[in-house]
């Protein structure tokens, strides 16, 4: 079963929230016959438009290939929350690349924030871009290690973005009775994914790229110059740009056996009005402490729009409101009754250390994927760092390419089996509170 089509229409995107409160842009041409370019690009998300973006700003030659409509994929259904650091916290990074290199990876961190706002004001992107995400906790030892993580980020790193909040303070801005504390980071930031997509989609063709949309790369030839064919033709270039996250599919083994597809839902509910003060009383988003996150913020027209739940197959749940209703009413029990108007779920990709997978995986053709629900940034970070690369300018590639990526134990025949029992195991951790 292909991931393109196992829960979408060809050529639309799904029914989320975001589709109908976006832009669209006018459908790009599927790829007709042969043709020539500098740099190939496979993949219509964020990685992929911000390579073709920056390497057509360079003066190359960028032909971009999606299978169904730009920013169709996790990049236009995420939760929209561009958060500080690596998706791995720094202290855990100490311990696996050790201080130097951690260092570097809290430096491109930063950079990914600033790439994403500075894009949206330079081609004047209509997102709905805002500052500041809490981070919440459901006890008291969880508040104390936030609040001392915070501490670490400002002593070793010099971030002083972080505000540290008690339980009155986080109840002030989230009047959930689960959260006992937490922080608040006015340096990170929330927006309209999909609108944030397709704005990178309209730069990167007006800066030159040729974007093919119902374009799926079934077949890659490697060599000096690298052939990749789809249905209806085949590009021929010096470089290629592997851009497919979740929906890799049988692209390339190496990545496949580190990049592991799983399914996330959201829901919005019906305009909260007034009643949105007893949800959020200031305009940020919240990621909390489950292992299975819960995360969430208020849109402009005052839904909640909550993420919550996963699953680990190929198919979406039938009633993916009901999947996600239910750890909605775990943080606001006061919302089980109220109307859900759009319930959708989307396909992202995780690495076993949670942080991206950057590889060279020939001379000519580099990848990037796997960014464990952190991809706002990091995808559009890591678009730019192959451009770069392929432009002759590799230090930063290169650092988030030494980070340890494991494959999945028994590869991708018994990675979803594995990570069932895993996650099973966390979600009862989750409920237990050990």
């Amino acid at each position: 079963m292909n991931l393109l089509y196992a829960n979408d229409r060809r050529g639309e995107y799904p029914q989320s929230w975001y589709a109908p409160t976006a832009t669209p842009l006018p459908a790009f041409a599927p790829l007709k016959g042969p043709g020539r370019a500098d740099v190939c690009v496979i993949g219509g998300g964020y990685t992929g438009l911000s390579a073709a973006l920056h390497l057509a700003e360079a003066g190359m030659d960028v032909v971009l290939l999606e299978a169904q409509r730009v920013g169709f994929g996790a990049s236009g259904r995420n939760g929209g929350q561009l958060g500080s650091g690596q998706r791995m916290e720094q202290t855990g990074l100490e311990r696996l690349v050790g201080r130097d290199d951690a260092a570097k990876l809290w430096e491109l961190a930063e950079e990914a924030k600033t790439l994403v706002k500075s894009l949206v004001a330079k081609h004047k992107i209509d997102c709905h871009l805002k500052p500041g995400v809490a981070h919440a906790c459901f006890s008291p030892r969880e508040v104390k290690d936030e609040h001392s993580y915070a501490e670490h980020l400002s002593r070793t790193y010099g971030y002083d973005q972080i505000e540290t909040l008690d339980h009155d303070a986080m109840q002030a801005i989230c009047p959930s009775p689960a959260y006992k504390g937490g922080t608040l980071d006015m340096g990170a930031a929330h927006l309209h994914p999909l609108s944030y997509a397709i704005g990178l989609a309209r730069a990167a063709a007006a800066a030159g790229v040729r974007i093919h949309e119902g374009s799926a790369v079934h077949h890659i030839k490697r060599g000096a110059r690298v052939t990749v064919a789809t249905d209806g033709g085949a590009i021929e270039a010096d470089h290629v740009i592997l851009a497919c996250n979740g929906y890799l599919g049988g692209l390339d083994r190496k990545v496949a056996a580190r990049v592991m597809p799983i399914n996330n839902f959201i829901a919005a509910t019906r305009p909260l009005g007034e009643n949105a003060a007893r949800v959020l009383t200031r305009d940020i988003a919240v990621a909390d402490s489950k292992f299975v996150v819960n995360y969430f913020r208020l849109s402009h027209d005052k839904r909640l729009l909550f993420g919550g739940g996963e699953s680990y197959g190929y198919k979406f749940p039938r009633d993916i409101a009901a999947t996600v209703r239910k750890p909605m009413i775990e943080i606001f029990p006061h919302l089980r009754d109220v109307e859900i108007d759009y319930a959708w779920g989307g396909t992202l990709a995780i690495t076993m250390k949670r942080m991206p997978y950057l590889a060279r995986l020939a001379p000519n053709m580099l990848s990037a994927s796997g960014y464990s629900g952190h991809g706002v940034g990091s995808a559009t970070h890591a678009g730019k760092l192959m451009a770069d690369a392929i432009l002759g300018e590799a230090a930063g590639f290169d650092t988030m390419a030494r980070v340890p990526t494991p494959s999945f134990p028994g590869g991708a025949a018994l990675r979803s089996p594995l990570l069932v029992l895993a996650m099973t195991w966390f979600s009862l951790r989750d409920r237990l509170g050990v």
